[in-house]
């Protein structure tokens, strides 16, 4: 059977994926044509003649290795492509941010994190300037994205990888970038992708930092009537009102719930440059 037709179904091939990946896929992009290939040479064979929309690379590859084909697909395809290594060092995903990974995911992840971002793939929103990494140390990165919701979710995912901190907390600090990014790339930059924000992970010996600078005009927490972190305690949903009014989509919980995942939340005076810092353990034998 020919795979592209005149009315052409869109192709996600999954390269040496175990069988849940597979389901996952199939589940989410239930549309799509499915194609399961047991190696990389299979793969060039399908590139070599036909035109692949996603390409899911397996976990039985180190992080290096899934950078490597990543630069050979990229360089005859224009797929997105989502890799899973069965391990990943910083570096690695920093490197496959600069060559135009659409996702990474190594770690134990949120399977709702990881349906999401195929759901964005089904997307026709131009993807590939969306990231781009402007300087990169092992312990300053600091990015350049453009504001769209399925940016903000990469950027999210992204940094949850390059992230060392335990499961538990890479989970409330990759929440807690979530809803600041959303509301920069929202109030700041309005949903405009020509509008930007730069995002920062930076690592220190005791602490990481999330820094999120929005091309806004900023504001002042006391001006943020529609956000629940100015409810009063006996109107505690009183800002639903005040953005049903201002017709502002639900939510508005975001910064009260940030406060509670991070250790400190600390704003800029104009308002449109945000710092989440978390402490990490400090005895003598953390420090060794």
């Amino acid at each position: 059977m020919n795979l592209d037709s005149e009315i052409r179904q869109k192709i996600v091939v999954v390269c040496c994926c175990d069988d849940e990946v597979a389901a996952r896929v199939a589940h989410v992009l239930n549309d799509w044509r499915l194609e399961r290939l047991p190696n990389r040479e299979a793969l060039s064979v399908l590139l070599a003649t036909h035109t692949v929309d996603l390409i899911l690379t397996g976990r039985h590859i180190s992080g290096k290795e899934a950078v490597v084909n990543l630069s050979e697909i990229l360089a005859v395809s224009d797929a997105r492509v989502i890799l899973q290594p069965r391990e990943s060092q910083r570096e690695d995903v920093i490197a496959a941010m600069r060559l135009g990974a659409f996702s990474y995911f190594s770690k134990p992840y949120f399977e709702a994190a990881f349906d999401e971002i195929l759901r964005h793939a089904d997307s026709d929103v131009d993807w590939r300037d969306s990231i781009q990494v402007n300087s990169a140390t092992h312990e300053w990165l600091r990015i350049i994205a453009r504001c769209e919701v399925s940016t903000a979710d990469r950027v999210v995912q992204f940094m949850n990888e390059v992230s060392d901190l335990e499961e538990e907390e890479r989970e409330s600090m990759g929440f807690a970038l979530k809803e600041i990014l959303m509301n920069a790339m929202e109030y700041g930059g309005r949903f405009n992708r020509e509008r930007c924000v730069e995002v920062s992970y930076v690592r220190g010996k005791r602490m990481l930092l999330y820094r999120i600078r929005d091309p806004g005009d900023g504001f002042s927490l006391e001006e943020l009537t529609h956000a629940a972190i100015s409810n009063p305690p006996e109107e505690p949903v009183r800002h639903l009102e005040i953005r049903d009014a201002m017709g502002i989509r639900p939510g508005g919980f975001g910064v009260m719930l940030t406060r509670k995942l991070v250790d400190d939340l600390i704003y800029s005076e104009q308002g449109n440059d945000v710092l989440l810092i978390k402490y990490l353990d400090m005895s003598p034998a953390a420090s060794q």
